[in-house]
């Protein structure tokens, strides 16, 4: 079973033609991670822009999220059986809970079983979650059992580091991967980032997208630009000095972005 490539094209607020065209520019760039949404409203797009290129599916690791109204036994199976339908693809190789409830309409105990399930029938090859603190993804791992989640998918970045989450995982054997890199390109004007670019004759996205790989994060920038797309795939071959990775760690300020009213409280 293929293994997640720790850098991949993200597809949030890609759209209509700018979804398709970002996908089918990446997989030309040579990204082979591809991460969408049954809530981004573009699983056909990728699902097209996957089936149009020449590279084979089974090297091509492809993600989606079940959407908050699916949880229910009755909506659970069929919704993933439609996200299958429009991605063009008889498999998903990871499905992720977008976000936990926070009115917990329905029970963990009634919609993990269910990720669990589709997994067991061959529809997905990974399950995991997004969004969960702590003690829900310890309430996940204790309903599902150890090894069962794979990654849990937060908001991480140099301005948001995320310690408390990202420590719990890793002491679970829990994938972190980190959405917003950049933090809406927010640290990428950062005078530390901007300096250590400087130094290495690298982009300020490169050394960002080198930090999340040195601290074996997955991360999926978006990008509906072919030059952006294909430079932020050359940040494999930046590497940080000890001293970069501390001057980075030393930016932590709790900067959230992705915080909606559904959101949970926080670790």
């Amino acid at each position: 079973m293929k293994s997640i490539p720790l850098l991949g094209a993200g597809t949030y607020r890609l759209k209509d033609g700018a979804g398709y065209d970002s996908v089918k520019t990446s997989l030309e760039a040579g990204y082979r991670h591809i991460d969408t949404a049954q809530i981004y409203g573009n699983e056909e797009e990728v699902g097209q822009a996957i089936f149009d290129s020449p590279v084979p599916r089974e090297e091509i690791f492809l993600t989606t999220k079940i959407w908050m109204d699916k949880y229910s036994k009755s909506t659970f199976a069929p919704s993933i059986t439609e996200s299958l339908e429009k991605l063009k693809t008889d498999y998903i190789d990871l499905l992720l809970i977008h976000w936990p409830l926070k009115d917990d309409e329905v029970e963990m105990e009634e919609y993990l079983p269910e990720l669990k399930a589709v997994k067991d029938a061959g529809l997905v090859r990974h399950i995991g979650v997004s969004n969960f603190t702590n003690a829900q993804l310890e309430k996940a791992i204790d309903i599902l059992g150890d090894g069962e989640i794979f990654t849990n998918q937060v908001e991480v970045h140099p301005y948001l580091q995320n310690h408390k989450v990202v420590d719990f995982c890793q002491a679970n054997g829990v994938i972190v991967t980190g959405y917003m890199p950049f933090a809406y390109g927010d640290v990428l004007k950062d005078e530390t980032i901007q300096a250590i670019a400087k130094d290495h004759d690298a982009t300020p996205a490169q050394v960002v997208l080198a930090w999340m790989r040195q601290n074996e994060f997955v991360t999926i920038p978006s990008s509906t630009k072919k030059a952006n797309i294909e430079s932020n795939l050359e940040s494999e071959k930046v590497t940080l000095s000890e001293s970069d990775m501390e001057r980075i760690a030393k930016l932590d300020r709790g900067h959230r972005l992705a915080s909606p009213s559904f959101a949970p409280d926080w670790d």
